[in-house]
């Protein structure tokens, strides 16, 4: 779990029990889906830090067709948010992101990532850290491997970033969703959201990073 200092933890303490109470969730996280996707559809996992960001990097995104928080790389059927915060079931928060190749490219989502996660920073990212909140990318196959370890070879080239980028490239895994109460956060709690954000340094980090490349492909600034 986070220092007891971090934003996030303090505006959870907060407003937990409020969501669980309003979206009747119980303490087990959601089951992993088993829903196939559209056939013209495909997947991609990404480890950013929390959750709540990484969703709202790439939701609304032209030819992202959903973006679900929630829990991979563990070893732990069905997890809580409690649990992984915990830090003894090996998950990092993550993002599922569904998108239509015919309109966005896995690569122009790898750009995405990058612009809006620090990836020189292998505690965490921004005010949380620990393992769950890590930068991975996690891998379907062979392309998705080979593309995600082109674009960080083109990343560390550029320059762009002052220190060594130490974002993993992992074998994807089972993905479980959050829970219901972190699905769309920053559209369901934005004020709630941005007071997180603020206090968590986030933007000042990334200006800092990337400049006026900071957030470069996403919608919600």
């Amino acid at each position: 779990m986070p220092r007891p200092t971090t934003p996030r933890v303090r505006a959870l303490h907060v407003i937990l029990p409020w969501l669980v109470a309003a979206t009747a969730v119980t303490g087990a996280a959601a089951a992993a889906t088993t829903t196939p996707a559209p056939p013209h559809a495909a997947t991609a996992l990404f480890a950013g830090g929390c959750f709540w960001s990484m969703e709202k990097s790439f939701e609304d995104v032209p030819g992202v067709l959903t973006a679900v928080s929630g829990y991979s790389g563990g070893t732990v059927a069905n997890p809580s948010y409690e649990e992984v915060c915990s830090g003894t079931t090996g998950h990092y928060e993550t993002v599922r992101v569904e998108y239509d190749p015919a309109k966005i490219s896995y690569d122009q989502l790898l750009d995405i990532y990058w612009h809006n996660t620090d990836p020189t920073d292998p505690t965490g990212q921004f005010c949380d850290h620990g393992k769950q909140y890590q930068p991975v990318v996690f891998v379907a196959d062979e392309r998705q491997r080979r593309a995600a370890e082109a674009s960080k070879e083109a990343l560390e080239r550029s320059h762009v970033l002052k220190r060594p980028v130490v974002t993993r490239i992992l074998p994807a895994g089972p993905f479980y969703p959050a829970e219901d109460y972190h699905q769309d956060f920053f559209k369901k709690e934005p004020e709630r959201y941005e007071a997180y954000r603020i206090g968590c340094g986030r933007d000042r980090v990334m200006t800092a990073l990337w400049g006026k490349d900071a957030h470069r492909g996403s919608v919600h600034k």
